[in-house]
C-alpha cells in the first residue's frame, strides 16, 4: 500500500476526475458512504453529531450523516461556518441533506450539549490544512477531546499535518480514522499516529494505476512474504551465503553473539564471527553453529587497525556479506579499522552501532562498492547527517530520504516508525513492532537479520525493509 503526501493525494484526485472521468461529487458520495459504513461496523445505532467544515472533508461528513440518518440513526450536522463559505460540492450535499430531513445547523461555536452522549464525526479539516487551528475551532477541538465521546475522523484528524503528523495548533484525538484511497504520512508519523487511533483505509474508486509511480510504501504481510528468499528442496548451506560478523569487544560480547546467532536463524548458510584475539576463548566457548575468526587485538579486548587486512582478505576470498559494528567499541584503533574496511570492502555490508560512530558525518566509506545498509537510531543519525534530532523527528521520512540520496547508502532510520530509505528515492514506512523492542540488543538482532537476508540474495533496500518488518 502506498503512502501519500497531501499534494500527491490532490494529484490523484485531480487525475481521477479529469482522466478517469469520475466526477468529484461521485467520489464524495463514495467517501461518505464508506465513512458511514465504518461507523455502522463499529457502533450500535444512536446519536451522532457531525462537525463539518466548508470543503470536501465537510462534504464527506454530510454524506455520512445523511446515510446514517437514512438508516435510522439520530443525526445532527453542525457546519462550523457561514453558509456562503461552503464549497460548491459541500453546498450541494448540504442542500440534499436538508431535503431528506437531516438536522443541519450553522454554528460558529459548539456547545457541550451538542456533543454530549453522541458519536462525533470529525469532518472539519481534511488533508489540505496549511495553517494552525486557532480561535473558536480550537475551542471546539478541546471540547471534543475532553468530552469522552467516541470520535471518528474523516480522512485525517482535524489539526494533524497530513505530511508530517505534526499537531497544527490543536488537533482532534480520534478513536477511529477512516481515510480514502491510501494512508497519508501523517497517519503513520508521531504524534499524528496517536491522534488517528485505529486507521481504516477505504477504496472509493481511485484507479490503482495512479498509485504505481509513488515511491513510499507501507508494507504488509503479503509484501513481506513476497520478499522472503526461496528455499529450494535441493539446496545446501553454500547456496545461502556466508556472513562475516565483525563485532564485539571486552564487556560487549553479547552484541556480537546475538547478531551472529540471528544470521543463522534467518537463513544464512554460514556465519563467521570476527572477534578480538584476546577474547577468542570467550567467543569459542559460546559459539556453536558459528565459526570464529581471531583478529588482531589492541591488547585491551578490542580490534586494532591491523585487523583491516585480514578482514578484507576474508571478504575477498570467503565471505559474501559483511556485518560490522555490534558491540565493537570506540577504541581509536578500532575506528580506524572500520573506515579502512568499509572503503575497501567490495561486498554488500550492514553497518550498525559503533561502526556508525566511526563513519562520522562525512565519509567516503558510505560509498561502499558492494552496497551499504546503515541502521542508525536518531542520535546516531543526527551525528552522521548533521541534522538536529528534533528536526529529524519532525519529518523522519524526508530526513532519511535526503540522506540516502546524498550518501548513496540504504538508510534504516530506527524509531517509531522505522523508515527505510533507498538511494533511488524509494522508501518504506515500517508498521510493525512496539515499545517492547526498546531494549538493548534489538539493534544487534536487526543487523543479523538484514545481513542474513542479503546473504540469501535480497538487495540492500529490500533486505532492510524485510528485516525491519520481521
Amino acid at each position: 500500500m502506498k503512502v501519500l503526501t497531501a499534494a500527491e493525494m490532490r494529484q490523484i484526485d485531480r487525475r481521477t476526475i479529469e482522466e478517469a472521468g469520475i466526477p468529484g461529487p461521485v467520489l464524495m458520495e463514495r467517501a461518505g458512504f464508506e465513512l458511514a459504513g465504518a461507523i455502522k461496523e463499529s457502533f450500535k445505532p444512536g446519536k451522532v453529531t457531525v462537525l463539518a467544515g466548508a470543503g470536501n472533508n465537510g462534504g464527506d461528513g454530510i454524506v455520512a450523516g445523511r446515510e446514517l440518518h437514512n438508516s435510522g440513526w439520530n443525526v445532527r450536522v453542525l457546519l462550523l461556518l457561514k453558509e456562503d463559505k461552503l464549497s460548491p460540492d459541500c453546498l450541494a450535499q448540504y442542500r440534499a441533506a436538508k431535503k431528506l430531513g437531516v438536522t443541519v445547523d450553522f454554528r460558529t461555536k459548539v456547545q457541550s450539549t451538542d456533543i454530549h452522549a453522541a458519536i462525533i464525526v470529525d469532518a472539519i479539516f481534511g488533508t489540505g490544512l496549511v495553517r494552525d487551528v486557532e480561535g473558536p475551532i480550537a475551542q471546539t477541538v478541546a471540547m471534543v477531546n475532553s468530552s469522552g465521546s467516541p470520535v471518528v475522523s474523516a480522512d485525517i484528524p482535524s489539526g494533524i499535518s497530513s505530511d508530517t503528523g505534526r499537531v497544527m495548533g490543536a488537533a482532534i484525538r480520534a478513536n477511529i480514522t477512516v481515510t480514502f484511497g491510501a494512508p497519508k504520512r501523517g497517519h503513520l508519523l508521531h504524534p499524528g499516529a496517536e491522534y488517528a487511533g485505529e486507521l481504516l483505509v477505504r477504496k472509493i474508486g481511485f484507479p490503482e494505476e495512479f498509485f504505481d509511480d509513488l515511491k513510499i510504501t507501507l508494507p504488509d504481510d503479503a509484501t513481506a512474504a513476497a520478499l522472503l528468499p526461496p528455499r529450494p528442496a535441493y539446496s545446501h548451506k553454500g547456496d545461502y551465503g556466508h556472513v562475516l560478523v565483525v563485532a564485539g569487544s571486552r564487556g560487549k560480547a553479547g552484541a556480537a553473539l546475538m547478531a551472529a546467532r540471528t544470521c543463522l536463524l534467518c537463513g544464512a548458510g554460514l556465519v563467521t564471527l570476527g572477534v578480538p584475539d584476546t577474547l577468542m576463548d570467550v567467543f569459542q566457548a559460546r559459539a556453536t553453529e558459528e565459526m570464529c575468526l581471531a583478529l588482531p587485538d589492541t591488547g585491551r579486548g578490542s580490534l586494532s587497525a591491523e585487523a583491516a587486512g585480514p578482514i578484507i582478505d576474508f571478504m575477498d576470498q570467503t565471505a559474501t556479506i559483511l556485518a560490522i559494528g555490534p558491540g565493537i567499541g570506540r577504541d581509536r584503533q578500532t575506528q580506524l579499522m572500520i573506515n579502512d574496511v568499509l572503503v575497501q570492502c567490495a561486498r554488500p555490508t550492514v553497518a550498525d552501532a559503533d561502526a556508525l560512530f566511526a563513519l562520522g558525518r562525512v565519509s567516503s566509506a558510505l560509498k561502499c562498492a558492494g552496497g551499504l545498509v546503515i541502521t542508525p537510531h536518531p542520535g546516531e543519525f543526527s551525528r552522521m547527517s548533521g541534522i538536529n534530532k528534533d528536526d529529524i523527528e519532525a519529518d523522519r521520512i524526508e530526513a532519511a530520504l535526503a540522506f540516502a540520496r546524498s550518501a548513496g547508502a540504504t538508510t534504516l532510520l530506527k524509531g517509531a516508525p522505522t523508515v527505510i530509505a533507498a538511494p533511488d528515492g524509494t522508501a518504506w514506512i515500517n508498521p510493525t513492532g512496539g515499545p517492547a523492542m526498546a531494549k538493548a540488543g534489538s539493534g544487534d538482532v536487526l543487523t543479523g537479520m538484514v545481513a542474513a537476508l542479503m546473504a540469501q540474495g535480497l538487495g540492500p533496500p529490500e533486505a532492510a525493509a524485510l528485516g525491519a518488518y520481521l
